[in-house]
């Protein structure tokens, strides 16, 4: 298969970084030599698209996202990194006093707190970057899982990330996975998926996806617990509460397969791009 190499800024608060995009034969197609006017026409003939990917936590959104934008040559931003960066900074700074928040302070801050994304060699996907430190591990941790929601309810922190997340999506391109992608941030995103399993569900994926990753300590009950705290700040916050755009389309991947799942996916974008499946 013949690929196209582009480059694009993945984040603009270190300096210029390149992710590698490959973007995958959509129509019959050959570069037989540097036919460059070919090339452009051809590009200009794809229709690139904004996905929106909104739902609960531990839903599978980031992992569906990721492998969407793979399979069809697009980038992937992890908005609810984003939120998850900011919660670690807030950690690390000692912003937290308990379960409460110097908002003051924080809101001081941001102008100190600078993520971005950098493709990781290894797993061909983005890591999230914080003040240039590779924070991907940390920021999955069940400690920031618990101080994310009343982290992303402060209207300062929501306004910051989402015109970082605009200016990442203005060239189209992009699935953007999150809470508010289609409702807030990308309003008229050419295809919307709002995501939804139990709770239950939900918890069992998260604990296994820790203890996959060496943590032995997390027990499945304080996931649960989690889950559902999660899932009422997210729904009754202030600012941009999580729900489903009227014009969303949902999907229950509680019993689907990952590979049910993805033909489901790529079936809606198809539909969005007027191509053939």
């Amino acid at each position: 298969m013949n690929t196209i190499l582009l480059r694009k800024d993945y984040g603009s608060c270190l300096p210029h970084e390149h992710l590698f995009v490959t973007l995958r034969r959509q129509s019959a197609f050959s570069i037989e030599r540097a036919d460059i006017t070919s090339l452009t026409k051809h590009i200009k003939r794809m229709k690139k698209i904004t996905i929106a990917i909104d739902g609960f936590s531990s839903c599978g959104k980031s992992t569906m996202a990721k492998d969407l934008a793979r399979e069809i040559g697009y980038i992937y931003i992890d908005s609810g990194a984003m939120y998850r960066a900011v919660a670690l900074y807030a950690i690390e700074q000692g912003i937290f006093q308990g379960d409460q928040i110097d908002t003051a302070r924080l809101e001081q801050e941001m102008k100190r707190v600078c993520i971005s994304f950098h493709l990781n060699p290894e797993t061909g996907r983005p890591d999230t970057y914080l003040n240039g430190v590779n924070v991907e591990d940390k920021i999955r941790t069940l400690e920031v899982s618990a101080r994310v929601s009343p982290i992303a309810a402060l209207g300062f922190v929501r306004q910051a990330m989402v015109r970082q997340q605009q200016e990442m999506g203005k060239a189209k391109g992009i699935v953007m996975d999150g809470r508010d992608i289609g409702t807030t941030v990308f309003p008229d995103a050419e295809l919307k998926v709002f995501v939804t399993a139990s709770p239950e569900i939900r918890a069992q994926r998260r604990y296994d996806e820790l203890r996959a990753k060496g943590d032995n300590s997390v027990r499945l009950e304080d996931i649960l617990e989690n889950v559902r705290q999660r899932d009422y700040i997210d729904q009754h916050r202030e600012v941009s509460p999580l729900r489903k755009a009227d014009d969303a389309l949902l999907l229950d991947n509680s019993h689907l397969t990952i590979a049910e799942q993805k033909a489901w996916l790529l079936k809606q974008y198809h539909k969005a791009t007027n191509q053939e499946a």
